[in-house]
């Protein structure tokens, strides 16, 4: 009769990180790992000869050690058929036996050898692990299964060896465990009193700290998410007919134009800075732009500058009159005013005007008692926008004072001018202008005083990519995929300004997205992580493989979903 399985390490593995190629990419990832012979010395940050090549997801204090257990090699021997899966294959330091995730729990401690350890979080979801394995779903099933393994920190450094006893010296706060953490955070229908626990667990990571914490006061706020769903709830799905009521020139360059409804009706209330993204008859297929409202109320308005060799821009300038009809979907966008009554900072440059003046417009609606500094840099007088409207704006605040820097007349204001202002350093600040611009001034702000995390910005474009491990980022602009197109329906990525029909030769959206250099975010690219979640402005989506929890309405998780009907999405 066997008795009890004494914990056992198993296995000891450790690898350096190398550059692996992947899908025509270049994948820098510490993935894999090979059984050593010991002892190996574990130290606070990794074991000896072990590394990790993305330190932004991997390794670390919190994740020192990787853990997996034999009793779940065998499980995935059966689920795949095979049985080629040796210790190190799923990334791990320590191969173990005896202690599942059902039963190890966040803060448990564990003397192996001369050594240490606490247990601090569950597996990241991480699509390297399905390169290693070859099964690019691993991610996703292994929250599925119940079986993502943890990470340890090393509280006393020392020795260990393949074979050494496992012994639990404490057992952590709330006895939560590894699979039930893992589960709250990635599967839906959580429990509310679970999550209080896992935030009062003080071994748990800092990073899954905060996105429990994130989670709770998502329930607790009175609408049950911490921001209402931009585009969805107030807007319209998809695209709808809008008519211009009036148009008018700003500057040379500039020229408003306010929308309305072709009915008659209310248009939904928009949020002052955000945007709207219309569908421009100016080619086959419509162009996409997308253009900040200036102002709000009830009627849209957005302001156009005209561009050299601009197709669109130039189309709005000699097209569209009063009476026009335009395709315009929903507006969205979370750069927007906040609630706050701290001091206020607007910042722009050239056409970057247009968020903050309908932040400014909003401010004067409320005859906000805040301090207001509006700060605008443009070329010189003739080319200034806007100039009248923001002075009675501006004259109708009791707290508000403008400053206009002409670069003709003495360049753009640097570190030391915008410290001159003397800017409260309790403002928030918003910014809006060219990229360049708002780097140079997010430094100066943070320069003057005012707390990065206070400094707002509107980029407009693509978002900057999140595309863990991939050392050879695309040198491209977004162009159409190379090679012939598909015949399935259009997919329009907006902010890139690119259209292309479908091919069943991609697995997902995400992957199209890749193929026309299309700026993108990813993790675990399985329906896990939800950092590919990505705003779906138009159409309709299938999942190739169902998420273990749905998105909000309104988004997508490109990584897993193909279209059923022809879409737009804000990427």
């Amino acid at each position: 009769m066997n008795g009890p399985v004494v914990p056992t390490l198993v296995s000891l593995n450790i690898g350096m990180p190398a550059d692996v190629p992947w899908r025509g990419k270049t994948v820098h990832t510490g993935i894999y790992k090979k059984p050593v012979q010991g002892p190996v010395m574990v130290r606070r940050l990794n074991i000896d000869g072990d590394g990790q090549g993305d330190l932004n997801g991997h390794g670390g204090e919190q994740r020192a050690v990787m853990v997996y257990q034999t009793e779940s090699y065998e499980h995935w021997q059966r689920h795949f058929g095979r049985d080629d899966l040796e210790p190190g294959t799923f990334g791990e330091n320590f191969t173990i036996t005896g202690l599942s995730d059902d039963e190890v729990c966040i803060g448990d401690r564990y003397r192996i050898g001369e050594a240490e350890f606490e247990v601090t979080q569950p597996r990241v979801t991480c699509f390297r692990v399905g390169i290693r394995l070859g099964e690019p779903e691993m991610p996703n099933l292994l929250v599925a299964h119940h079986r993502p393994g943890f990470y340890f920190r090393v509280i006393e450094e020392g020795l260990v060896a393949s074979g050494d006893e496992i012994v639990r010296t404490r057992r952590g706060r709330h006895a939560l465990s590894v699979a039930d953490v893992d589960a709250l955070l990635y599967l839906p229908d959580r429990d509310v009193d679970m999550l209080r626990t896992a935030v009062d667990i003080p071994a748990l990571s800092p990073g899954w700290q905060q996105s429990f914490a994130e989670l709770l006061a998502a329930h607790d706020s009175p609408s049950g998410a911490t921001s209402p769903a931009i585009g969805v709830e107030p807007g319209w799905h998809g695209f709808r007919a809008l008519r211009v009521a009036e148009t008018r020139r700003e500057s040379p360059s500039v020229l408003s134009i306010e929308l309305e409804t072709t009915d008659g009706t209310a248009l939904p209330t928009a949020r002052s800075g955000q945007f709207l993204t219309l569908r421009v008859p100016a080619g086959d297929p419509a162009p996409l732009r997308s253009y900040s409202l200036s102002s709000t109320g009830d009627r849209y308005r957005i302001s156009v500058k005209r561009e050299e060799r601009g197709r669109v821009s130039t189309w709005i300038h000699d097209n569209l009159s009063p009476g026009s009809v335009i395709e315009a979907a929903a507006p969205r966008g979370e750069f927007y005013l906040g609630d706050e009554t701290d001091p206020v900072v607007l910042m722009s440059a050239g056409i970057g005007i247009t968020p903050v003046l309908a932040m400014l417009h909003a401010l004067a609606a409320q005859r906000s008692e805040r301090d207001v500094w509006w700060l605008h840099i443009t070329r010189d007088a003739q080319s200034l926008a806007f100039g009248g409207e923001v002075g009675d704006l501006i004259g109708s605040l009791p707290n508000a004072r403008q400053r206009t820097f002409y670069t003709a007349e003495g360049g753009r204001p640097g570190m030391a001018a915008v410290e001159a202002l003397g800017l409260p350093r309790d403002a928030i600040a918003y910014l809006c202008g060219p990229e360049q611009f708002m780097a140079d001034m997010r430094d100066a702000l943070a320069g003057a005083g005012i707390d990065e995390s206070r400094i707002h910005s509107e980029l407009f474009g693509a978002l900057p990519p999140i595309n863990p491990g991939i050392t050879d980022a695309p040198q491209r602009p977004p162009h159409l995929p190379d090679g012939p197109q598909g015949t399935g329906p259009a997919v329009s990525f907006a902010r890139s300004g690119i259209t292309v029909n479908w091919s069943d030769d991609y697995a997902s959206i995400l992957e199209l997205a890749e193929a026309c250099d299309v700026p993108t975010r990813f993790s675990c690219r399985s329906g896990v992580c939800h950092i590919c979640v990505t705003p779906l402005v138009d159409g309709t989506i299938t999942y190739r493989q169902p998420p273990l929890e749905l998105p909000e309405q309104g988004t997508v998780l490109i990584c897993s979903a193909k279209p059923s009907l022809g879409v737009v999405l804000d990427l």
